[in-house]
């Protein structure tokens, strides 16, 4: 990787913008200056409250609503998004651009004025019908292409070739065509299926929302209570990196925008602080990858979740926060026993925030609290508690100048929330396809068939193929997309082994995300070795080790899912909470070497096993775990003394 291969000086400034552009698709946008600048704002913000209005004031057919959406996102997306990477010109279109933006947004217009008639008409689609429905793939495939990438693109061709090769029963290529199309464009199965319909009824609400919090500098907010609490802690910039991730995960879900917005102030810190380059890095990533497991929002995929497995999404969040806590206090750990092993001090009191400043401004949680008020009361839909929620934040902007919310703040707010869903749509409508292709030619039964017989009765090798599947896709497919595909294939064959279904679509969902921090395509990763000035894959080593909770914590739930608060009692939950913690500070412990001193192979090996049985549910497990773990820290602290002498 060339980008890595000059090393800068400690103390030079990062190029914030590049690494974005580099590792993150969604940064490669076109340059909007001056009257330009506030026309296409002027029109993404308008798609924002269209998008707002649709979902909370209408009852429209679903045919008008999803494909009104997609012709939108179409529109927009060559709007925003340029051909190539390189070689902007400012405030420049080029007319092949207008053309695919304009010939792209008709197909899904067509649909959407012709609705009626197509529902009517069957399977008799006349050519013209069938060649608009390959231009409205082509146009989303190609905002795809833009805002999300190559790779989820080869996914879905691979598919299309194989049903119109060898998946569909057609003798003719037209045939199989046109029933291709009629599939994947023009019913509920492909495009237009679960996931578009969630990004257009929830997903956008929580972005906009995100993009409100933003303005009213809620992540500078974060970053700088956490350093009040834990930055003058031994390491402490490494565990304000964590604490601060894991706040600015509830209200974000993207790991590469999370590692580079928190990590171009806590890396620097941490490397000051004594911190190896990798590391600092590594600690970084992996707390920001953890935003995508973080209720209340983790990545938007909790919402498809809801969907999927036909419970409320107060539930799916609830049932996220356990294994999310233990997530990041793995990490957390990690980065403290780090530091007392390098001897490392934290932030001085000179250069700590203080608190009671910082306290004044804790009205700036009102927001998110309201939020998960209601959707934890359930006393508002998801879409309205969001709504109220981004009222609420233009509200709260008010009490300080720095913050608040003018009309020119108010128009870059909608257009941001606008062009953040873009990128979320164009990889929903790749899903949906990839996803329904599989659906229409068979394909998910055969896989699943296969898996389970090549598995037998043994649900540990379901689960390992699995997340298998999940890792290699989704190191080219963003994490939204990899669940809806997961989803559609390979959480069925969990559920068919004997795994609760909640359980099954949590499982392929962290080993989802997990891609973004395992080699060799750590976009996360190497984000964060950007601003480190580190080794890309040191630094993607280092921080699957960090993150070794979301390797261990899935298999944990699927095989006993009283972890997610399923058939379990609250004297459970406690025993749950209290043995897991544990039990994942004795896996950091071990993977570290070091816990009140460093510690010999036999301590490590015996503090891993001991974690594992006690992250694991059940009497005997926790009983057996908790002796062993005992015996660790007695030899431990023995042995301290004995070197103290």
């Amino acid at each position: 990787m060339a980008f890595f291969k000059k090393k800068a000086h400690i103390d030079e400034p990062m190029d914030l913008e590049s690494v974005m552009k580099k590792f993150d698709q969604e940064s490669n946008v076109r340059i909007w200056e001056g009257k330009a600048r506030i026309a296409v704002n002027l029109v993404l913000a308008s798609f924002s409250l269209f998008c707002i209005y649709v979902t909370l004031f209408t009852s429209w057919l679903e045919e008008h609503r999803l494909t009104s959406f997609m012709a939108w996102i179409v529109f927009i997306g060559f709007l925003v998004f340029p051909a190539r990477k390189v070689g902007h010109k400012v405030n420049h279109m080029p007319w092949y651009d207008i053309l695919a933006m304009v010939i792209g947004t008709s197909a899904f217009l067509y649909f959407n004025i012709f609705a009626m008639d197509i529902i009517q008409q069957g399977t008799r689609f006349d050519w013209y019908q069938i060649i608009i429905g390959i231009v409205g793939i082509l146009a989303l495939a190609e905002v795809c292409r833009r805002s999300v990438g190559v790779p989820i693109l080869i996914v879905a061709a691979f598919f299309i070739v194989y049903a119109l090769l060898w998946g569909l029963a057609n003798p003719s290529l037209w045939g199989k065509l046109n029933y291709t199309v009629r599939y994947l464009f023009y019913s509920k199965e492909g495009i237009f299926s679960t996931p578009v319909n969630v990004c257009s009824k929830f997903i956008v609400v929580f972005i906009i929302f995100g993009a409100f919090l933003e303005r009213t500098g809620i992540a500078d907010f974060f970053i700088n209570i956490s350093n009040a609490f834990v930055g003058g802690f031994s390491g402490g910039p490494a565990k304000v990196a964590v604490v601060a991730s894991a706040m600015e995960g509830m209200v974000s879900g993207s790991s590469v925008a999370n590692t580079v917005g928190s990590g171009s102030v806590t890396i620097p810190l941490m490397k000051k602080t004594g911190y190896k380059p990798e590391f600092a890095a590594a600690a970084e990533a992996a707390a920001s990858t953890g935003g995508q497991i973080m209720p209340p929002i983790m990545g938007a995929a909790a919402f498809l979740m809801a969907d999927y497995v036909q419970l409320p999404y107060g539930q799916i969040a609830l049932k996220a926060i356990l294994p999310a806590v233990l997530y990041f206090a793995g990490i957390f750990v990690a980065v403290h026993l780090e530091a007392k092993k390098m001897g490392l001090r934290g932030l001085t009191k000179e250069e700590l925030p203080q608190i009671k400043p910082l306290l004044k401004k804790v009205y700036l949680l009102f927001p998110l609290v309201l939020l998960i008020y209601l959707v934890g009361t359930s006393t508002k839909s998801i879409q309205y508690a969001a709504a109220l929620a981004i009222l609420a934040a233009i509200f709260v902007s008010m009490f300080s100048k720095e913050t608040r919310v003018t009309p020119k703040r108010l128009l870059e707010a909608l257009a941001a929330g606008g062009q953040g869903t873009i990128t979320v749509a164009a990889a929903c409508g790749v899903a949906g396809i990839i996803a329904g292709t599989i659906t229409m030619t068979g394909l998910a039964n055969m896989l699943i068939n296969g898996i389970v017989a090549l598995a037998g009765n043994h649900v540990i090798i379901a689960l390992f193929l699995t997340m298998l599947c999940c890792i290699v896709l989704g190191m080219g497919v963003p994490t939204t997309a990899n669940y809806c595909i997961m989803a559609a294939t390979c959480a069925p064959i969990l559920i068919r082994m004997g795994v609760p279904a909640v359980a099954a679509h949590f499982f392929v969902f962290y080993f989802g995300i997990v891609a973004d921090l395992t080699p060799p395509v750590a976009l996360a990763a190497y984000a964060g070795a950007a601003i480190a000035q580190s080794n890309p894959m040191k630094t993607a080593l280092t921080a699957t080790k960090l993150a070794i909770g979301a390797f261990i914590v899935p298999y944990v739930f699927a095989l006993n899912p009283a972890m997610l608060f399923v058939d379990t009692n609250a004297f459970e939950v406690i025993t749950i909470c209290i043995t897991s913690f544990i039990g994942i500070c004795a896996i950091s412990a071990a993977l570290e070497g070091y816990l009140l001193k460093h510690m010999s192979w036999p301590e490590r090996i015996m503090s891993a096993a001991g974690g594992l049985l006690l992250i694991y549910p059940g009497l005997v497990t926790d009983s057996i775990g908790l002796a062993l773990v005992a015996v660790v820290v007695a030899m431990q602290v023995i042995g301290k003394k004995k070197a103290a002498v």
